[in-house]
């Protein structure tokens, strides 16, 4: 079971929960107006009059470890066409879950 963190440009607004739909994925966390900069070249986002878009993020747990490469392997395709955006992704292994 993998946990997947995906941190994205609010201007990406529903694509990537559809993208999670396309993979079969149907539970998610979502934050929403979410504050932050990259840590290579990206543009803070911060909301306000000087860096004005904003960031969400979603956390998903996947059970099936092939469709967790999957769904990574499409986040890094949307980041690869839209990389001014600014979309990461993070996966770990879950050990337990409740």
């Amino acid at each position: 079971m993998k946990a997947i963190f995906i941190a994205y440009n609010q201007a990406y607004g529903e694509e990537i929960v559809e993208l999670l739909d396309e993979y079969g994925q149907r539970g998610f966390t979502q934050w929403i107006d979410i504050q932050g900069r990259g840590g290579e070249e990206g543009e803070p986002h911060y909301g306000n009059h000087a860096w004005p878009t904003q960031n969400y993020a979603i956390l998903t747990i996947v059970n099936d470890d092939s469709k967790a490469d999957d769904l990574m392997e499409a986040l890094a395709a949307k980041d690869r066409q839209y990389p001014d955006l600014g979309l990461r992704a993070f996966r770990w292994e879950v050990d337990k879950m409740v």
